[in-house]
């Protein structure tokens, strides 16, 4: 029993090969598929990742590769919302990235895309995290880049698709070592249990970032590398989930069972 609740599953399209975007029938094949195991799993559809799998790939820099994506997803989600599973037509909710600078690229999923997808995709799971990386360590969405990011995406007349925005939330940190020390860069992703940890071991002070909107804290090693760990709070969570609101727009978190178990208390 699932009560109320929708099961969609994540699907992933790689972008090699790419073949069935060329050719109808392999298309038409690609939907079946898809279509058969909502059936025979039960699921009330599926949330497709495969924009930034083609992007990645060169594939979206050419304008016919690029329109075909589009038709592809538009004619998947026209043949889901005809198929009936558990009283109600399958879903469809589309992964989306955020724009890698103030202004879209012929790569960026953007307004015209929303536009020229309309009412076939039910929901976009916007993947508004993932701003910093070992390389370049620092906050997880600094919420002024979450905000533009939304304006980017919801410019020329785009804004009545915002109820269809699932503003992504990261409830799973950073942990970043720092240059110097016996440290070269480096770290990755931290789960709250991970986050725990640190505190109870390190006993770090807690620090806001006003500008980014998120707390973080250092602590060194045994082997004198620096670090600097950026994990949401209570505060960095109300203040997207606001965000989310001001927009009208829903909320996607990635993933609900990596944070502390208070983030709750805000949902």
């Amino acid at each position: 029993m699932k009560g109320h609740a929708l099961i969609l599953p994540r699907f992933v399209l790689e972008a090699i090969p790419m073949a069935f975007l060329k050719e109808k029938k392999q298309r038409a094949k690609v939907i079946d598929l898809i279509i058969a195991e909502c059936k025979e799993m039960d699921f009330d559809g599926i949330v497709l990742e495969s924009w930034s799998r083609w992007a990645a790939y060169g594939v979206l820099h050419d304008p016919h590769m690029r329109n075909l994506a589009l038709k592809f997803i538009k004619k998947l989600g026209q043949v889901m919302h005809s198929v009936v599973v558990n009283e109600r037509s399958l879903q469809l909710v589309y992964v989306i990235g955020p724009p890698h600078s103030d202004r879209l690229h012929e790569y960026d999923f953007g307004p015209q895309d929303l536009q020229s997808l309309g009412d076939a995709v039910d929901g976009y799971s916007l993947m508004t995290y993932d701003f910093s990386n070992p390389q370049n360590p620092g906050p997880n969405a600094p919420l002024k880049w979450v905000h533009s990011t939304m304006q980017l995406l919801l410019a020329d007349g785009s804004q009545k698709f915002s109820h269809k925005i699932f503003l992504g939330i990261n409830f799973y940190g950073n942990d970043y070592v720092l240059k110097g020390g016996g440290g070269g860069g480096g770290g990755g992703a931290i789960l709250g249990r991970d986050y725990l940890s640190l505190l109870e071991k390190h006993k770090p002070e807690l620090k806001w970032d006003k500008k980014s909107g998120e707390h973080f804290f250092l602590y060194s090693t045994d082997g004198n590398d620096q670090h600097v760990v950026f994990y949401p709070s209570l505060l960095s969570v109300e203040m997207r989930l606001d965000e989310a609101r001001s927009w009208g727009a829903g909320i996607s978190i990635w993933e609900i069972g990596q944070g502390l178990d208070y983030f709750f208390n805000l949902l």
